[in-house]
């Protein structure tokens, strides 16, 4: 009886130890984390559990990979933790960690891409983004990428994300093209976005898109060239950056297919990837007799019925460029 007695006793007592640790391990699932401000970690493509752990100690996350493995398997969570990058906010306890990991809450970056980039500046920008992956084989053709700004994750593919941009641009003429005002001097979606690439480059701001559209369309009824220096930087420069100095005679008088003041009509493709609203103004230009525009010293344009109102303009505009 003795001897059973003590086995009685000692399992309670055994009992009772493995409660309190059981109490305190949960208890620790929920304490306060070690870390003392927001960190960004990034567990790599494949990581395991075990590799997860590790990582996790070592940038300070968790106190112990043992721990937070066994939480895992306590919580039910083991198999569903998943590898990512992942910011930890100040403090975080174990169980908010694996939380996070098996919701994959990870890190959501994003990248603007503005109106008026060509798609070789774009495709720059992309390559030179360490959190994205793999390569890009070619420039897209001109004027078949939307700016605008985009979400992705680390480890993202460069190419899945400029193919993103095409169908964005492809959904946004889905609905604007077959909504656009009567009469224009339209061909075709791509004509379209051509026109729109210029008055991309060509306005100071939203706002007087739809009178530069109204210009070029009034050019184009009257069979006058359309005359954008944009188009002949364009062409020198062949959409890889700025031109570095300011346009020359020479350069408005140099054969190029892009050179609206040496061609009749639009150019031949895009001269960069416009945005929403120039390709609303592209589609409902102003209604005006203007046939010309100069910039007004102030960010935008003034506008001109004929030539001479035009020179007016130009020679007020010179000695503003003169007088700053």
């Amino acid at each position: 009886m003795r001897a059973f007695a003590g086995i009685a006793l000692l399992a309670g007592g055994l009992a009772a130890v493995a409660a309190i640790a059981v109490w305190a391990f949960i208890r620790e699932l929920d304490r306060p984390g070690p870390l003392a401000r927001e960190t960004v970690v990034l567990l790599e493509p494949g990581s395991g559990a075990r590799a997860i752990a590790a990582r996790l100690e070592k940038a300070g996350v968790v106190r112990n990979a043992v721990l937070f493995r066994l939480g895992a398997r306590y919580l039910g969570r083991a198999r569903a933790l998943r590898p990512g990058e992942y910011a930890f906010a100040p403090a975080i306890s174990l169980r908010g960690v694996i939380a996070k990991l098996a919701d994959g809450d990870v890190v959501v970056r994003r990248i603007t891409i503005p109106e008026g980039r060509t798609s070789y500046q774009i495709v720059q920008a992309l390559r030179t983004t360490d959190a994205l992956s793999g390569e890009i084989a070619e420039i897209p053709p001109e004027g078949s990428l939307f700016p605008t700004t985009y979400f992705y994750t680390y480890g993202a593919s460069r190419a899945a994300l400029l193919e993103r941009m095409r169908r964005k641009m492809k959904a946004v003429l889905d609905e604007l093209y077959p909504a656009r005002a009567e009469g224009l001097a339209l061909k075709n979606r791509q004509e379209a976005v051509i026109m729109a690439s210029l008055i991309q480059m060509e306005a100071g701001n939203e706002a007087e898109m739809p009178v530069i559209a109204s210009v070029f369309y009034n050019r184009l009824k009257r069979g006058m060239r359309l005359q954008s220096d944009p188009t002949v930087i364009y062409g020198l420069t062949g959409g890889r950056g700025a031109l570095g100095r300011a346009l020359l005679s020479r350069d408005l008088r140099k054969p190029m297919p892009h050179n609206t003041y040496v061609i009749a009509g639009l150019p031949p493709t895009p001269i960069t990837n416009p945005g929403r609203a120039a390709l609303l103004a592209a589609l409902h230009p102003a209604r005006t007799a203007y046939l010309y525009f100069v910039a007004d010293g102030n960010g935008g344009h003034v506008f001109a019925r004929n030539l001479k109102e035009h020179n007016r303009n130009v020679r007020k505009w010179r000695r503003l460029k003169k007088a700053g």
